[in-house]
């Protein structure tokens, strides 16, 4: 079964929970200046940590009985930092088979995700691209993607509708299935202005290959509730195409969290109930963490599920 076939036959996936923010405060990795996460491949620590939380993570969703998502660590490894790095086109290959190597070791149905991110600011609603320059732009990056292999391309936090949009069209023309994430307000908006039900209808309306669908990550929970109970929200394509979450621990904004340490964050069952409360306004198939969460979080939304 192919990931649309899975997305399509399934109720419920389960992604992964942090990643990033466990390696460096639980181990203590520093990332690469230009390429992040994706540099961590070449080494040995790196390979081992990131292995253990995915093989972590992936443990509780088939526990569940559920599939699940892993994603490789490249949001930031688009082509231009990519060639300011040194490391060459290799790293997304390298990255890609490392996580497709790890998945041997799973012991259920899963699925890489080909992680790719914006240019600029994730927390910015600043236009770096327009649609046309952010296609060709990505295309680099989605192109060595499908030669690697991904089951699936996955753009995380895009906080602009012209990137997004760019990216829509760069990841469609791959012909592999592929979801947009936006990075969102709980004004029920993207940083740029632009609402969901706004975003989701451009994309659609402009793109050959549309998303498998639209979700959202590095948010807390009830940012998403509030975000869609705006009255300009309540659409039909915001209910049938707005389907997953990849959620912050803490309340407070993204961008007031960025970067910083000791972030008060809501106990695990807390959250997983503001989890559960989507429920009322979404049909949420795609459940998974992001900054603050890590495997108490995702047991307890599996619980709850």
């Amino acid at each position: 079964m192919d990931f649309k076939e899975c997305f399509l036959n399934n109720q419920y996936i389960i992604m992964e929970g942090a990643i990033g923010e466990r390696l460096k405060k639980e181990y203590g990795i520093v990332f690469d200046d230009n390429v992040a996460m994706a540099s961590l491949v070449y080494s040995k620590k790196g390979r081992d940590t990131l292995e253990a939380l995915w093989l972590e993570y992936a443990e509780m969703a088939f526990n569940k009985k559920l599939p699940f998502i892993a994603t490789t660590p490249t949001r930031r490894a688009n082509k231009e930092r990519i060639h300011k790095s040194g490391f060459g086109d290799n790293i997304i290959r390298d990255n890609t088979k490392f996580l497709r190597n790890v998945q041997k070791k799973f012991k259920g149905r899963s699925y890489i995700g080909a992680l790719m991110g914006c240019v600029g600011d994730a927390y910015s609603g600043k236009k770096e691209l327009d649609a046309k320059s952010a296609k060709e732009f990505h295309s680099y990056a989605a192109e060595l993607f499908k030669e690697a292999g991904a089951d699936f391309l996955y753009a995380g936090i895009m906080p602009e509708i012209n990137e997004a949009l760019g990216m829509a069209m760069a990841m469609g023309d791959t012909g592999l299935p592929y979801i947009i994430s936006f990075m969102i307000r709980d004004n029920g908006c993207l940083m740029d202005g632009t609402t969901i039900s706004e975003a989701i209808s451009i994309i659609d309306g402009s793109v050959d290959k549309k998303p498998l669908c639209y979700m959202t990550n590095c948010v807390y929970p009830l940012t998403l509730y509030k975000a869609v109970n705006m009255s300009f929200n309540k659409t039909e394509i915001v209910k049938k195409r707005f389907l997953g979450i990849q959620a912050n621990a803490s309340p407070l904004p993204p961008d007031a969290i960025d970067g910083k340490n000791n972030v008060k964050c809501e106990e695990p069952k807390k959250f997983a109930q503001d989890m559960m409360k989507l429920k009322d306004v979404l049909n949420v198939k795609i459940w998974g963490g992001c900054c603050g969460t890590n495997d108490e979080y995702i047991k307890e939304v599996l619980r709850l599920l």
